[in-house]
């Protein structure tokens, strides 16, 4: 892979016989000459940092903004989704696993102006850095954010959140929405069977919720996460997410088996018995990848229907535009403020 005009590679030191660190995330690689740490991407040649996976694209689609999945943010829009290549997780049951956990893969190399012009090109309001995980690449997400801002287009994280406070900043300063894995909620799974940090997750949740539109995912996995007291848990630590904790809409996803874990898929009446005891502590909790599932958002005044889902089809009548200079939407039939960002 070529250099394709690459910026100074961040985040780096020397770390002695030939070797540098990398200070991006909380594995805090020892890289030595020709290797790469373990995200795959970030790596050392001759003694000297490289990242030749700037700009390296694995897909790019325009997709359903309710996809990422966001629900409260833009809603019924499209996207454009960016892909990349690798990850500093190596979950099991991961579902993006060819793209995520190996750097041998297709894809070409773009430009920030190619992928703004893009954007422009669809009518896309937002970009998406998404698939596989984003901040591994930050070099290029600064890039290409601080263009796409530029040119009035919003940004969109769907990421692990392991990633270092100082990095986060930066990265968040150009961010206007995220949705945030939390995949588990106990240290010990987090560090022996997916490779990463809670407390770091954790950290980034909270710096994220002070100043962008935050919404949360759990993959809901047997044998990993599937038990009462665990997913309560995350609903305690996300309604404690400030004064308006329990307004973050948490997404909680079923499973299929894939890449190295073989448990059966999550059942979908555990899914919704646990969406619905949830409910108790948050006002917006949804399923996905399950059937029959009710993902409508009412209004916390009225009760009526703000927005319809079915599947990726939105149906935003409950919505009327707020007063100019305010970002969220209001409930056409009562006129409250709702939780859901034009």
């Amino acid at each position: 892979m070529d250099d394709f005009s690459q910026p100074s590679p961040r985040f780096f030191a020397e770390a002695g016989d030939g070797d540098i660190s990398c200070g991006l995330c909380p594995h805090s690689c020892r890289i030595k000459n020709g290797e790469f740490g373990q995200c795959g991407v970030r790596g050392n040649k001759g003694g000297k940092a490289i990242i030749p996976f700037y700009g390296f694209i694995s897909s790019l689609s325009l997709d359903p903004i309710e996809k990422k999945p966001l629900y409260h943010y833009k809603p019924g829009t499209q996207i454009l989704s960016l892909g990349f290549a690798g990850c500093n997780l190596h979950c099991p049951f991961c579902q993006n696993w060819s793209i995520s956990q190996n750097t041998d893969i297709p894809g070409r190399n773009m430009k920030s102006g190619e992928i703004v012009s893009a954007a422009l090109k669809k009518n896309s309001p937002s970009i998406a850095y998404t698939y596989s995980e984003p901040l591994i690449h930050t070099e290029y997400l600064l890039d290409c954010m601080a263009l796409a801002h530029k040119h009035g287009i919003a940004n969109v994280l769907v990421t692990n959140g392991c990633i270092r406070q100082n990095v986060a900043k930066e990265i968040l300063s150009l961010t206007d929405a995220a949705n945030i894995d939390l995949k588990c909620f106990s240290a010990q799974t987090y560090k022996e069977v997916l490779g990463g940090n809670l407390e770091t997750v954790l950290d980034f949740i909270r710096l994220a919720c002070e100043s962008i539109h935050v919404e949360i995912t759990t993959l809901v996995v047997p044998d990993l996460n599937d038990t009462e007291k665990e997913l309560s848990a995350c609903a305690d630590f996300i309604a404690g997410l400030g004064a308006r904790g329990q307004e973050i809409p948490w997404h909680l996803s079923a499973y299929h088996p894939d890449y190295r874990w073989n448990a059966p898929a999550t059942d979908p009446d555990f899914l919704l018995h646990t969406a619905e005891a949830s409910r108790k502590k948050l006002a917006f909790v949804y399923t996905g990848n399950i059937a029959a599932a009710d993902n409508n958002t009412a209004c916390s005044g009225c009760g009526a229907v703000l927005v319809r889902r079915k599947g990726y089809r939105v149906d935003t009548a409950g919505l009327a535009t707020s007063r100019e200079g305010e970002k969220n939407f209001s409930c056409v039939k009562c006129g409250e403020t709702t939780a859901i960002v034009c």
